[in-house]
This record gives structure tokens, C-alpha cells and sequence, in this order.
């Protein structure tokens, strides 16, 4: 069955959707959507395949999907503008903000920390559930809590879940607003279809994800016999159980969640337009503070995902690694399954890309086919 495929695309980016139309006939794409903008103006905006992994529902311009860790940099986004605002300060100690944080080795933890990875709590130490996961305030509590695996500053490891609940708390009590009602009115200024916790009326938009088999979901019954590096990455990534959306990602309350870590919600519009905001100078943070958030800020090899990653504040600055195109300033973030958004200010393009049918980590043949179909665009439009 022939994936349909509808929207807008510039003649000049015509290799763009030929590599959006080979993601599905070629790559096992299920449900997928493109939104590229070139200095200002528009000139990718493509959807194709289907909702559901039965391919009966169409996906279309209303729809969202989970986008899983491509929702950090809209998160630290919402961190960044106080900072700008002064309600926050990237060398002040997270405990000033929220002091119950300040206990367990904590002390000395700073919104720097929390932002590049470094805060020292990856995982929650209490084993909790997920009727635990539902409630802020419970899970806030446990991570508050929680005795530091290291010296805060003193080493990196990718905060996966956790980072929802440790920025989204410093966001919440920062402002006085929890991170959705935030994330809601950058969206309506901006136009974008971005959610941290979509409204059970807005559910009905929702694509189901669809996992590969091919990525094996690991079962702990028991974390009993697990010490060190080992005992922290499984409850980062299953403490609660659901914390990584196992069992839970289609359901309502999974959607409804605001966990900015994992649970977010776009579509690949919603996500490009908050891009091509943050390329406006002082539209949704001064230049002086995205210069020194996108730029990297913390290296490390991370015992989470056994890898060398680098990180800016909250975003993930370009890499070799880990490349958003050409040109050294880009950043972004990508996603679990390779949804992706970043920004390159030296092209001004802004590019968004989610997708439903989930395959083993970040990077895929489907979100390097269009990138570099778009930089290969540009190219011979010069």
C-alpha cells in the first residue's frame, strides 16, 4: 500500500520530499510529518502515512504524536526565558528555588547543573509506580529526595525521565505556572502545536506510537542485585516502570501527562516554528543567553547512553557524533525513534520532523535522508 502524502513543498526542495516519500517505501516509515523554514519563510510542509499501525486514519496537518526526548529543548526553553527574566540563575543552587531538593549530597546542585546533565540524579532511588508517575507532586517529592549518585558537577550522564521532573519543577516554582500552562501560551503566540500534557479534547489527534519489534523493552521485576552504573540506568529508564512510556504511551493518561522529558506532544510544524522563533533575535530569548546555551557547556562519555555526548544548556549543540547539518552553531534536540528539531543560524533554517513508528535510537537513515536533503537543496539554490 502506497503511503499518501500531502502538503506543501518549494520546487526548490523538491529532493525533500523524494526523501520523505523513500522514508516510507524504503524505510519502514508508518506515520510521519516535515516542516523545514528558510529564513522566515516556509518551504517544507509535508505529512504522509498513517495514525495507526492498522494504516486506516490518514495522518494529516492536525495531527500530534509523542516526540519523546526531542521535547527537552522546548523544555529548556521554558527554563532559559526566566533566566532571561531573572526569575532564575544558571550559577544559583537549585535548593534556593526549591529546598526541599537541597538534602542527600544535593546541596550544591545548580540550575547550570540540572540543565546540562550533571545534577547528579538520573534516577529516582525510591522504587515507586506508575500510578506514582501521575501525580507531580509524588514524583517531585521522590527526586527531592533522592541521594545524589555523585558529586553534583563532577560528571555527566544523560538525565532521560528525570529531567522532565527536575527542570519542570524549577520551571513551576520559578514562575508559579506548572510547565504545560508555559509550553500552552508559547504555542498559541507562536502558532505552534506543541503540548506538555494535550487536553483530553484534543486527544482525538493524537498518532499512536508504534514500536519496532526490533527494540527490545527490557522487564525488571525487582531491582534487587543491582548496584552502581548498572542499578542507575535501570531505574533511570524503569523507576517507575513506565517512566520511559513502556505500557503506558497511548493511553490518555500517558498523553495528558506533563513530563516536557518524554510525554511531550508536536507536530513537526509546531516544532520548527518554536526553531524559527529562537531565531529572531530577543522573539523568545536574547541572543547573548542562545548564544551561550547553544554553545557546548558539558562533555562526557555517559554511563546512561555509553556514548561521548556533549550538551549545551538543555539543548544538544551539533556534532560529528551527532551532526545537525554543516555549520558549527546548529542545535536541538533529537528524540526517542528520530523525531527531531533544531535550528541552524547560519542558514536560518528551522526544521522539524516527528514520526509514529519508533526503531532503536536517535539518529536514523529516515532523519539524515532529510536533512540532508535539505542542505543539499540549499546548495543548489545558491
Amino acid at each position: 500500500m502506497n503511503a499518501p502524502i500531502s502538503g506543501f513543498c518549494d520546487e526548490r526542495f523538491g529532493a525533500v520530499r523524494e526523501a520523505f516519500a523513500l522514508n516510507f517505501a524504503k524505510r519502514w516509515e508508518v506515520g510521519a510529518a516535515v516542516h523545514v523554514v528558510l529564513r522566515g519563510e516556509v518551504v517544507v510542509d509535508l505529512v504522509g502515512g498513517w495514525t495507526d499501525e492498522g494504516r486506516t486514519d490518514a495522518w494529516t496537518s492536525e495531527t500530534i504524536v509523542d516526540v519523546y526526548s526531542a521535547g527537552k529543548g522546548l523544555l529548556a526553553l521554558l527554563a532559559l526565558q526566566l533566566v532571561d527574566e531573572g526569575r532564575l540563575g544558571l550559577d544559583q543552587p537549585i535548593a534556593e528555588v526549591w529546598p526541599e531538593f537541597g538534602v542527600g549530597g544535593k546541596e550544591t546542585a545548580t540550575v547550570e547543573h540540572a540543565l546540562t546533565h550533571r545534577a547528579g540524579v538520573p534516577a529516582i532511588r525510591e522504587v515507586l509506580t506508575d500510578d506514582d508517575l501521575f501525580d507531580w507532586d509524588r514524583m517531585t517529592g521522590a527526586l527531592a529526595a533522592t541521594e545524589t549518585w555523585w558529586v553534583p558537577g563532577e560528571r555527566l550522564a544523560y538525565h532521560t525521565n528525570t529531567f522532565g521532573h527536575l527542570v519542570g519543577e524549577l520551571v513551576r516554582r520559578a514562575s508559579g505556572q506548572p510547565v504545560g500552562d508555559r509550553l500552552r501560551a508559547v504555542g498559541a503566540e507562536l502558532g505552534a502545536d506543541v503540548w506538555f500534557g494535550v487536553p483530553a479534547a484534543e486527544q482525538h489527534r493524537c498518532a499512536d506510537i508504534i514500536w519496532d519489534p526490533a527494540w527490545t523493552i527490557p522487564v525488571v521485576t525487582s531491582f534487587d542485585g543491582i548496584e552502581g552504573d548498572r542499578l542507575m540506568n535501570a531505574l533511570a529508564h524503569l523507576n517507575p516502570p513506565g517512566y520511559s512510556s513502556v505500557g503506558l504511551v497511548n493511553t490518555p493518561a500517558w498523553r495528558a501527562l506533563p513530563l516536557g522529558s518524554t510525554s511531550g506532544h508536536a507536530s513537526a510544524s509546531g516544532v520548527a516554528r518554536v526553531y524559527a522563533a529562537l531565531l529572531e533575535p530577543d522573539r523568545l530569548l536574547s541572543p547573548d543567553l542562545l548564544a551561550h546555551a547553544t554553545a557546548p557547556r558539558a562533555t562526557g562519555l555517559c554511563p546512561i547512553l555509553g556514548d561521548q555526548v556533549t550538551y549545551g544548556l538543555g539543548f544538544q549543540p551539533t556534532t560529528a557524533r551527532r551532526p545537525l547539518g554543516p555549520n558549527p552553531r546548529s542545535f536541538g534536540h533529537y528524540g526517542t525513534g528520530g523525531a527531531l528539531g533544531f535550528a541552524d543560524p547560519d542558514a536560518g533554517i528551522a526544521f522539524g520532523y516527528v514520526m509514529n513508528h519508533v526503531i532503536p535510537r536517535w539518529q536514523s537513515a529516515r532523519n539524515r535522508a532529510l536533512v540532508e536533503a535539505v542542505y543539499a537543496s540549499v546548495a543548489a539554490t545558491r
